[in-house]
């Protein structure tokens, strides 16, 4: 297959294939960087590959970059224990015009979080099912596996995500973090206490190119604490800004217009729940403001 009818192929009906397979690649793998890295790969073996043979080319190269991801990520996880603190997804910014077409595909920041407790098979298996809508004799397909093991897995998943989630807790909206954002410029401990369920925690991913909590900060006496600390010190040199990630309100900390810290917040019953804040750089540059 040559360069020219490799590019003619994936922009045919006036749309890109290539962030299609991003988006696959990132709910399998949790970070843009790996996502677009495999997809760019998949691109250069296609030169190499005679497809004239395949009938549906788009999904060939679904159930390529899935089956690659699946292989990253199982990469990704055999390297966590050298990861300097909490490792978290990386965010991926959602308010341009392609990501609100298929919003229905956009996977929430807490889910994100939450799908790292499933081994990479049973993730692709969910993703495949409740995000994108493929049955299971379609994922059986994609995985060369058979439709009663991929309904297996999804199910055990399902399960073992129900006994780790939060059951209520919703990602916060605008008006929500408006109100956050009010509390801590006021730096009433009081009512900055009523909003903080008990039980919250705070997760933090310097990656060690950034500072960060080494382990998630649980409790709201000490949240308090942590909370206050940070936002006088990064609130006199960073400019705040609103964002949308993973189809969700977020804060975006800058400096000279450079994303250095972000923050994802959940709130259950009107109080938050927990508070992801990404530091590390290279979880950050594909954010741009």
């Amino acid at each position: 297959m040559s360069a020219q009818e490799l590019l003619s192929f994936v922009e045919t009906d006036n749309e890109s294939l290539r962030p299609v397979l991003i988006r696959y690649a990132y709910a399998i793998c949790g970070t843009v960087a790996d996502a677009e890295d495999l997809v760019q790969d998949l691109f250069l073996n296609l030169l190499n590959k005679d497809l004239s043979g395949v009938a549906d080319r788009r999904a060939y190269l679904i159930r390529s970059i899935v089956n690659r991801a699946i292989d990253r990520k199982k990469l990704i996880r055999s390297q966590l224990d050298m990861y300097p603190g909490d490792w978290l997804p990386e965010p991926q910014a959602t308010d341009t015009a392609d990501h609100r077409i298929i919003q229905k595909e956009t996977l929430s920041y807490a889910l994100m979080v939450l799908l790292e407790h499933l081994d990479p098979r049973q993730r692709a298996v969910f993703i495949l099912k409740e995000a994108f809508a493929y049955s299971h004799e379609e994922i059986a397909s994609i995985l060369g596996i058979r439709a009663p093991f991929s309904r297996q897995l999804l199910s055990r998943g399902k399960k073992l995500l129900a006994s780790v989630q939060r059951k209520g807790e919703q990602m916060a909206s605008r008006r929500f973090l408006e109100r956050y954002l009010q509390v801590m410029s006021s730096g009433d401990t009081k009512s900055l206490e009523a909003l903080l369920l008990e039980d919250i925690v705070v997760f933090s991913d310097g990656g060690g190119k950034a500072r960060a909590a080494l382990n998630a900060i649980e409790g709201h006496r000490r949240v308090m604490g942590l909370l206050f600390g940070l936002y006088r010190k990064f609130n006199p040199q960073c400019t705040l800004q609103y964002g949308t990630l993973n189809g969700a309100p977020a804060l975006i900390y800058l400096i000279n217009n450079v994303p250095v810290k972000c923050q994802l917040v959940t709130e259950k019953d009107g109080r938050i729940c927990r508070i992801f804040m990404i530091r590390n750089p290279d979880k950050l540059r594909n954010l741009k403001f």
